[in-house]
């Protein structure tokens, strides 16, 4: 029979600081869960740690660059050591910050870029699917919905198309880990009330000398649902599909994004 657990027991979260990894940490700890948390940032991880669990009975976390397969096995042993299991891995570490068009692209910055966004994403699954066989469980990608629409507002066909990779390597993995009963289902969120968009929206205020609402309105106006959907409405979904609640859905994503696309 499939994993009974109905909330998620033990999650490995890779990209682990204040936005959405720590959201998503937060959660699996509220819902009674157990997180093992991942960055390539030492402090970062202890401070969010620190903030979701300042007893540290309900988290672990280690340093982890996942570009570095040992680091990721180093992880999920972490994982094991201090919990005995692993239910669930969610990948949210991800190079975003890489800009601009096909025509001027450095082609050496994707590869860079796929480095940390597929084959992280593959390094890190790799290294809890030991794990994860022994009694089922769940693999949750963080995608994006630029991914499969393009934004108006930013270029960013770098992170477009490493992002767009392990969805459709989620369709694979579903079929091949399925029979151990692992899910592997993809989170697309589209513009998010978090650290990037406040960013975007403040940097855009200042540029065009425009109140801050403003530019929020232009990015809300899109949105059958009249606000942007927030880091904590994608950890919600996202730690839905590591639990047991979403038990017979695989090979699916998930848009999070206030209506703004519909599929």
């Amino acid at each position: 029979m499939p994993s009974p657990f109905r909330t998620p027991q033990t999650v490995v979260v890779s990209g682990v600081w204040a936005g959405l990894g720590h959201r998503i940490a937060e959660t699996v700890v509220r819902d009674g869960g157990k997180a093992v948390l991942g960055a390539r940032t030492a402090g970062r991880l202890a401070k969010s740690a620190a903030e979701i669990d300042p007893a540290g009975r309900h988290t672990a976390h280690l340093a982890t660059d996942i570009t570095d397969e040992a680091q990721c096995e180093a992880l999920a042993a972490l994982a094991l050591e201090r919990f005995g299991r692993i239910d669930a891995v969610v990948h949210v570490a991800a190079w975003d910050s890489c800009f601009g068009s096909v025509e001027d692209a450095d082609l050496a910055t994707w590869q860079s870029v796929i480095d940390v966004n597929l084959l992280g994403t593959l390094r890190m699954t790799r290294a809890c699917l030991p794990a994860l066989k022994e009694r089922g469980g769940s693999v949750v990608v963080i995608g994006t919905q630029s991914s499969v629409a393009a934004p108006s507002q930013v270029r960013q066909a770098a992170y477009a198309a490493s992002k767009g990779a392990p969805t459709s390597a989620m369709y694979s993995m579903a079929r091949e880990f399925g029979p151990h009963r692992i899910r592997v289902n993809t989170v697309l969120p589209g513009w998010t009330w978090g650290p990037p968009a406040q960013a975007f929206v403040r940097f855009t205020a200042h540029s065009e000398g425009l109140p801050e609402a403003d530019v929020l309105g232009r990015l809300t106006e899109r949105m059958a649902l009249p606000e942007l959907a927030t880091d904590g409405d994608v950890a919600e979904a996202a730690v839905f599909l590591a639990s047991g609640r979403s038990r017979s859905i695989t090979g699916q994503s998930l848009l999070v994004n206030a209506g703004e696309l519909m599929r």
